[in-house]
C-alpha cells in the first residue's frame, strides 16, 4: 500500500509539473484585437496570433540553437509572468511622423531547461495594435561562458489560410536586395528558397500579415525560408563559413521577430512599429542633420552642356550641378564620377577598389576644398558616393577630411552583405560620421529595421529594385512601383534614384546608360517622392531635363520628411494613394501598376478649414506622351472627396495649402 502511495503521488506531482510547463501565457494588444499565446510542449516552446478572434499564426516554434549546449527546445518550462503596459512618445526627424506616440502590453517570459545544463533564457513579447514581436534575451548565467555561438535560430511561423505570399526570392545571403517580387499563394511558393524581408501575406478574408525584423544591432540579418510546408527564419551566416551565424557575448539579444496585422494594408504603411521597437535616438545634437534633395549625375550619365569646358571630375564640370542646385532650391550635389571613374584615388577598375584606393584624397585636378566652399557660399552642400570596401579600412581618416572640407554626408555603397560583421560595421559607419556630422545614405544595402531612431543621420537605405537599374535593364515598371510599396516600404526609408523625366511606356521603353528612359507617366515619377519614405531623395536626371518642364515645380516643392502619414485608399500590388503632412501642408501621391483606374478617396483626415489645392494630373489617354500632364487648382475640404484617375502606369500629385 505504501508503494502504490508513493507511485500515485509521483504520478501525481509528475502531471501537475507537466501541466503547469504547458500553461499559456497571453498577452493582448490595448484594443485586444491582436493576442500571442506563448506555451509549451514536448517540441519546445511555441506560439500563436489571433486577429479578431481569428487565428492568423497557428502553432508556431521558437528555436534558437547554440553550439555550445545544441538547440534551446527540450524540457522546458516557462515561469509565471505578468504583463505591463508600455506608453512612449518620442520624436522622428526621419521618418513617416515626426511624432510617435507608442502603445504596447509587453511580457518578460522565463524559460529554463529543466534537465541537462538547465540553461534560461527569456522571451520578450510585445504586442501592439498595428502588430506582434517578439526576441531572445540571454542574460548572463553560469551554465554558459560569456561568450556563444548561435548556430540557427529557425523560428517558425506557420501561417493559417493559405494567404497569397508577396515575396522576393534570392539565392543566398550575398545579395544587393534588388529583384522582382513572386506572388502566390503560399502552398504554391517555392520551398527551400530564402526569401527577403519585408514579406507581405494577404489572407482570404481582405487580412494582411507582414512579416520583417526590427532593431537589427550585432546580430545576423533574417530571411524567410518556406521548409517542409511551414515558413522558417534563417539567418545570414558570418563570413567564410556556413555554421556560425552570431557570436554573442553575454548578456545579448537577438533582433525583434515582428507581425504587421491589418485588416486595412494602407495601416501597415502607416505604422510606427519598427522605430517603437528600436533603441531610442542615439545623438545629441541634431542641429547639424539637414535632409533634402539632392543630385546624382551618375545616374543620368553625367550629362553636362556642349559649351562646358573640360568636363570631368574637376570643378567647372561639379559647379554646372552646384548652380542648378542654388537656382532651383535642391539642399545637395552629389560627386560621384566622370568617365567611369570614381572622384578619388583608386587603382581598381570598374568601381572596385583597388590596393591603393583611398577615398581621402580626390584625383588630380579635383580641388574638394574649392568646390565644397563655393557650393557653400550658393547655400548648397556636396555629398560623395564611396565605395565601402575602400572607405571601411580608412574610416577615421577619410571621416576627419570630409569634415575638414565641409562635405555633408555620403552614399556608402555595395556592401551586399547582412551578416553579423557588416551589421557591426554599419553601426560604426553611421557612429563614426555622426561624430564628424555626416549623414549616411547606404546603397546595396539590407532593409531597415529601425536605424533612422538611433541614428538620424541614416537618411536612406536602397536595399531594393529601383531606377537605377533602367540604365541596363527594363525590371522597373510600374508593377514593381506597386509591389514594392507594399513589400519593402514597409521596412521604412526606400532609396530609389527618383527624378526620371524621360517618361515612357513599356512598349516604348529602350535601355540608354545615358539620359535614361523610365516607365511610366511623369505624374507616377511625381507621385513616387510622397509614396515612398525618403529623407534624401534624389533629383538624378540632368538639369535640360528639368528646367521648364511640366512637374519640376513639384519636385521643388515636395519636401523629404514628413510630420503625419495617412493612406487613402490602397490595393496591395495595385495602387496606392497616400497623403503625407509637412507643417500645415499637405502632399498626397498616387500611383498605379499597369491598369488604368480611377482612385476615390475621402479627405476627412484633413483639420478644419479649407485649402488651395494645386493638382498635377495624367493626361488624356488620347495623349501618347507620359511626358504631358494637366495643372489645375481647386478648393477642397475635410468633407471632399477626391476623384484621381491615373493612365495606365500614371499617377497624380496634389499640394494642399490652407487658405
Amino acid at each position: 500500500m505504501l508503494f502504490l502511495r508513493r507511485l500515485a503521488l509521483l504520478v501525481c506531482l509528475l502531471y501537475s509539473a507537466n501541466a503547469f510547463a504547458k500553461k499559456a501565457i497571453t498577452i493582448s494588444s490595448p484594443d485586444n484585437q491582436i493576442k500571442f499565446s506563448l506555451s509549451t510542449d514536448n517540441g519546445g516552446l511555441y506560439y500563436q496570433v489571433f486577429y479578431k478572434g481569428v487565428l492568423m499564426v497557428d502553432h508556431s516554434r521558437l528555436n534558437i540553437v547554440f553550439k555550445e549546449g545544441g538547440a534551446f527546445n527540450k524540457d522546458l518550462i516557462i515561469s509565471f509572468a505578468a504583463s505591463e503596459t508600455v506608453t512612449e512618445d518620442y520624436d522622428l526627424l526621419i521618418g513617416k511622423t515626426s511624432k510617435v506616440h507608442s502603445e504596447s502590453n509587453r511580457v518578460l517570459v522565463p524559460v529554463a531547461e529543466s534537465g541537462g545544463l538547465k540553461r534560461h533564457l527569456d522571451i520578450e513579447v510585445r504586442v501592439f495594435n498595428d502588430g506582434a514581436a517578439f526576441r531572445y534575451v540571454i542574460p548572463e548565467q553560469k551554465e554558459w561562458a560569456s561568450m556563444v555561438n548561435i548556430t540557427d535560430e529557425l523560428d517558425s511561423f506557420n501561417l493559417t489560410q493559405n494567404p497569397k505570399a508577396t515575396v522576393m526570392l534570392r539565392q543566398n545571403y550575398t545579395t544587393s536586395h534588388e529583384g522582382l517580387y513572386t506572388k502566390t499563394p503560399l502552398d504554391q511558393l517555392k520551398s527551400d528558397t530564402l526569401m527577403d524581408l519585408p514579406a507581405l501575406f494577404e489572407y482570404p478574408n481582405n487580412t494582411f500579415l507582414a512579416i520583417t525584423e526590427a532593431n537589427l544591432h550585432d546580430y545576423a540579418g533574417m530571411y524567410l525560408m518556406k521548409h517542409n510546408g511551414v515558413l522558417e527564419s534563417r539567418l545570414s551566416p558570418l563570413p567564410h563559413q556556413t555554421v556560425v551565424k552570431v557570436k554573442a557575448t553575454l548578456p545579448h539579444n537577438s533582433p525583434w521577430r515582428v507581425m504587421m496585422i491589418s485588416d486595412r494594408v494602407g495601416a501597415l504603411i502607416e505604422s510606427n512599429i519598427i522605430t517603437n521597437l528600436a533603441e531610442p535616438c542615439k545623438i545629441k545634437d541634431l542641429s547639424w542633420i539637414k535632409p533634402g534633395k539632392c543630385t546624382f549625375p551618375w545616374w543620368n550619365g553625367d550629362v553636362v552642356p556642349d559649351t562646358i569646358n573640360a568636363p570631368g571630375n574637376n570643378y567647372v564640370t561639379n559647379m554646372y550641378y552646384v548652380d542648378f542646385c542654388a537656382k532651383y532650391g535642391l539642399e545637395y550635389h552629389s560627386v560621384v564620377e566622370y568617365g567611369l571613374h570614381e572622384w578619388y584615388v583608386n587603382d581598381g577598375a570598374g568601381f572596385q577598389p583597388g590596393p591603393n584606393a583611398d577615398p581621402s584624397r580626390a584625383v588630380p585636378g579635383l580641388d574638394m576644398q574649392q568646390i565644397c566652399d563655393s557650393a557653400a557660399k550658393k547655400g548648397v552642400g556636396i555629398r560623395v558616393w564611396v565605395h565601402f570596401y575602400a572607405l571601411y579600412p580608412k574610416l577615421d581618416e577619410t571621416f576627419a577630411q570630409y569634415e575638414k572640407w565641409g562635405i555633408k554626408g555620403l552614399m556608402c555603397d555595395f556592401m551586399d552583405r547582412d551578416d553579423q560583421e557588416m551589421v557591426n560595421m554599419q553601426e560604426e559607419i553611421l557612429q563614426k560620421a555622426a561624430q564628424h556630422h555626416l549623414h549616411i545614405q547606404f546603397h546595396g544595402a539590407y532593409k531597415p529595421t529601425g536605424e533612422s531612431r538611433t541614428w538620424p543621420n541614416e537618411f536612406t537605405r536602397e536595399g531594393t529594385l529601383n531606377y537605377e537599374n533602367d540604365k541596363w535593364s527594363n525590371w522597373v515598371t510600374p508593377d514593381a512601383d506597386a509591389n514594392i510599396a507594399f513589400t519593402r516600404l514597409l521596412a521604412g526609408s526606400t532609396d530609389y534614384h527618383l527624378g526620371g523625366f524621360r517618361n515612357v511606356s513599356p512598349g516604348q521603353f529602350k535601355i540608354h546608360y545615358t539620359r535614361p528612359y523610365v516607365m511610366g507617366s511623369r505624374c507616377h515619377m511625381l507621385a513616387m517622392y510622397v509614396v515612398l519614405e525618403n529623407a534624401l531623395g534624389m533629383v538624378c536626371d540632368d538639369p535640360d531635363a528639368y528646367i521648364n518642364q511640366p512637374g519640376f515645380d513639384f519636385i521643388q516643392q515636395v519636401p523629404t520628411t514628413w510630420d503625419e502619414t495617412h493612406v487613402i485608399d490602397a490595393k496591395a500590388d495595385e495602387y496606392l494613394a497616400i497623403a503625407r503632412r509637412k507643417g500645415k501642408d499637405w502632399y498626397i501621391g498616387a500611383i498605379t501598376d499597369h491598369q488604368s483606374r480611377t482612385i476615390s478617396g475621402s479627405l476627412s483626415f484633413l483639420p478644419e478649414g479649407n485649402y488651395t489645392a494645386e493638382i498635377w494630373a495624367d493626361a488624356p489617354t488620347s495623349d501618347p506622351d507620359l511626358n504631358h500632364l494637366v495643372k489645375q487648382v481647386k478648393h477642397l475640404n475635410k468633407q471632399s472627396v477626391i476623384d484621381m484617375l491615373l493612365v495606365a502606369g500614371g499617377g497624380q500629385v496634389m499640394h494642399l495649402r490652407p487658405e
